[in-house]
């Protein structure tokens, strides 16, 4: 299978998911995002890392890199290798004197360790076309993480909703950065098409 670069782009609060984030992985040659829904303290780590923040004593994942470090461990790359039941699953590829292996990961964690070793991201075709969201030609990439002032936009009762007004509320769920929406909302379209 072959492998699609992805890119952090941010971290934005949950819409749907009280106290949880959403991470957000753009595609490095394409238009593409995708979004995985992480916790405070995941959230937290990978913040931490992308802010520089330095803690006074070494975090979970700084020890992992240090530990790492001292024994020539280097992590090559992380995959987004599975979606099962909505949940994302990575691998860490490792190598050692010349010997490559494969560790399974959260996402979460994943993300965290590609960011201090400064490795790849990739993932799997499959994978984006089942929960990637494309963008609109001509929107914005923006840096900046959404704030809890964000409001995704209006809801309405997705499975009353006619095609044309889900697709109204895909692209403002996209314009609004709601991807949880957004993915929600390009589900039913695709349960909808399934159907007919």
């Amino acid at each position: 299978m072959e492998k699609v670069e992805l890119k952090f782009l941010r971290i934005t609060y949950s819409h749907t998911h009280a106290g949880a984030y959403a991470l957000i992985l753009s595609e490095v040659q394409g238009d593409r995002r995708l979004p995985i829904i992480i916790g405070g303290v995941e959230a937290q780590a990978i913040a931490i890392q992308i802010e520089n923040i330095r803690p006074a004593r070494p975090l979970t994942h700084d020890l992992f890199k240090n530990f790492s470090d001292q024994f020539g461990i280097h992590l090559t790359e992380v995959v987004i290798n599975d979606l099962v039941e909505g949940i994302f699953h990575a691998k860490l590829v490792l190598e050692q004197e010349g010997k490559t292996v494969e560790v399974d990961a959260r996402s979460s964690d994943a993300i965290a360790l590609a960011m201090r070793f400064n490795c790849p991201i990739y993932t799997f075709e499959f994978i984006l076309a089942a929960a990637g969201l494309k963008m609109e030609e001509g929107e914005m990439e923006t840096e900046s993480a959404a704030t809890e002032e964000d409001a995704p936009p209006a809801k309405k009762n997705i499975r009353t909703a006619s095609p044309e007004e889900l697709r109204q509320l895909l692209h403002d769920a996209i314009e609004s950065e709601d991807y949880e929406g957004a993915s929600k909302l390009r589900d039913e379209l695709k349960r909808r098409e399934g159907t007919n």
